[in-house]
């Protein structure tokens, strides 16, 4: 898009501009950590607003805390299918498969129960060891004094370790799943790949190569790896190829995203709130906490989108059956209403987990548990070595209002004293 209010957003005055100017997926956005003076207008002004044009044609935005919970809790007027980023194929050329997150009960409950013991307590607790030991593994690795991108060695390596251990994936190629991971969402010609040919014939290759494991695995499925458990499960065991890649995909990005930017953005937040990463270091029990805190601060998953089922008025503003309803998880962990001082990141903050960057109702994250795990032992081992990370250059945003996370963060480590 090159005219008009697409191509100057970030020459308006979020204050000032009319309010159905206002386009909050705007990706330069994004890009340049300018959107929240626009998500705060649109709270006070506009909580229920609709943006006639955009890159991904009209839309609803729902920015406040309680409003988004109400539309979690609303599946029948407010669907996950057909896909759950603001994003239409037909619009972005994103390659399209079911998966049962953009699904409704009943077959997505069905599809969900196969695979969500996977991550479930008592499988997690087993899995703390392996986390700390491969943590501390990837941590001793780390130089001293030197700079390198945090986001390469730290978020992307301890995330792609967890998810290949989820799905007993080979431990060698394990970084195949990264690249699938990356190349789900990503825009064509903005470094990671280069036309929508490019995105499709990859995740092929990502189909072929979980039928191959599938294959060896379905005379015998004892393990407990989620391709095991599809296997075993009556709602999964006779997918399609399009839908056991859709799932495999929700899966790989899910386990993979979440983790990976909160992981970064927490270094990021604790260097721009100095007293914070005192108080972290006089304080090491309020790590749990912090977890939380830094969920919510990062929102790695910044909006959900449903469709609307039949029209709706949503607190007078007149919803159309087919419109696109955008929850702006970003937006709803900003909002003073239901968020004490949301503009200060607080490790010791009371309530942490009151944040929306899991979802909320039947679509809560399955593998929110997974996630706060493993950045709380990573914090617990960071911790025991290093006194300070510090970030010493700019990070770098991937581009996507949907994706909120980092391709790059410079940092230098200090040791203990």
């Amino acid at each position: 898009m090159s005219s008009g209010v697409l191509a100057s957003m970030l020459e308006r005055d979020p204050a000032t501009m009319p309010l159905e100017d206002i386009d909050v997926s705007h990706i330069d956005l994004w890009r340049s950590e300018a959107k929240w003076d626009f998500f705060k207008r649109l709270r006070d002004e506009a909580p229920i607003h609709y943006c006639a044009k955009s890159e991904f044609g009209p839309y609803w935005s729902i920015t406040r805390f309680s409003d988004i919970m109400k539309v979690e809790k609303n599946w029948q007027v407010f669907s996950s299918h057909p896909r759950i980023s603001i994003a239409d194929p037909e619009e972005s050329s994103t390659f399209n498969t079911p998966t049962f997150i953009a699904m409704d009960p009943p077959t997505h409950d069905d599809q969900r129960k196969a695979v969500q013991d996977v991550v479930a307590p008592p499988n997690l607790k087993e899995l703390e060891s392996t986390i700390r030991s491969r943590a501390g593994e990837i941590l001793d690795g780390l130089p001293i004094g030197e700079t390198f991108n945090w986001v390469d060695r730290v978020s992307i390596e301890l995330t792609t370790q967890m998810l290949a251990t989820l799905f007993d994936f080979p431990f060698e190629d394990r970084y195949k799943l990264t690249r699938w991971s990356d190349v789900v969402f990503a825009r064509v010609g903005e470094g990671v790949i280069d036309s929508i040919e490019q995105r499709q014939e990859e995740l092929m290759e990502c189909l072929a190569y979980f039928l191959k494991l599938w294959k060896e695995r379905e005379d015998n499925p004892v393990g407990n790896d989620f391709i095991s458990m599809m296997i075993r499960g009556a709602a999964t065991k006779n997918l399609s190829p399009q839908e056991y890649l859709g799932n495999i995909l929700l899966l790989i990005v899910g386990g993979n995203d979440t983790t990976r930017n909160s992981i970064t953005g927490g270094v990021l937040a604790l260097n721009q709130n100095p007293d914070e990463y005192a108080k972290l270091r006089a304080q090491p029990d309020v790590i749990a906490n912090m977890v939380s805190e830094i969920i919510r601060w990062v929102t790695p998953l910044a909006h959900m989108r449903r469709t609307a089922t039949q029209d709706f008025d949503f607190d007078g503003q007149k919803i159309k059956a087919g419109d696109k309803v955008i929850m702006w998880y970003a937006s709803g962990n900003r909002d003073e209403r239901s968020i004490p001082d949301p503009e200060e990141f607080k490790v010791d903050r009371h309530r942490a987990r009151n944040h929306i960057s899991f979802g909320f109702g039947l679509h809560r994250c399955m593998g929110n548990r997974m996630a706060e795990l493993q950045l709380r032992v990573l914090w617990e081992e960071i911790q025991k070595r290093f006194e300070f990370i510090e970030v010493v250059g700019d990070g770098v945003r991937v581009p996507s209002c949907f994706v909120h996370g980092y391709t790059d963060l410079p940092v230098r480590l200090h040791a203990k004293k």
